[in-house]
């Protein structure tokens, strides 16, 4: 079978759904992406920071606790999306009781490295 075969009455062999479409406050030059796979112990508190730039990320096993400074806390679990935005406060980024393992993707000008601030 190929990506262009579609069986009756079957499922078609690729299915594409976006989970995540954020426009950006702040757009900005980007001239690469980098990829982090972060993994975090049980409980651990991520403490309050910010970013130099925009994150984007998804949970691939365990939970997280996300919120930003004066908003709702979230929780995050596995298949689910996030969202910092360049310089925003993020209150909590927490590990739940059996940790969190998240890819966060972070765009960056061609010289620029990623950075996140403790606060």
């Amino acid at each position: 079978m190929t990506a262009t075969d579609v069986p009756p009455g079957g499922p078609a062999p690729i299915e594409r759904a976006i989970v995540q479409d954020v426009m950006l406050a702040n757009p900005r030059p980007v001239g690469r992406i980098q990829t982090r796979r972060i993994t975090m112990q049980p409980n651990v508190a991520g403490g309050l920071h910010l970013h130099n730039g925009p994150v984007v990320g998804s949970i691939e096993r365990g939970s997280a606790i996300y919120q930003v400074e004066g908003g709702a806390e979230h929780t995050l679990e596995v298949g689910d999306t996030f969202y910092e935005e360049e310089g925003t406060r993020i209150a909590r980024f927490d590990a739940g009781p059996d940790g969190v393992v998240f890819l966060a993707h972070f765009p960056v000008a061609t010289h620029e490295e990623p950075t996140l601030t403790m606060l």
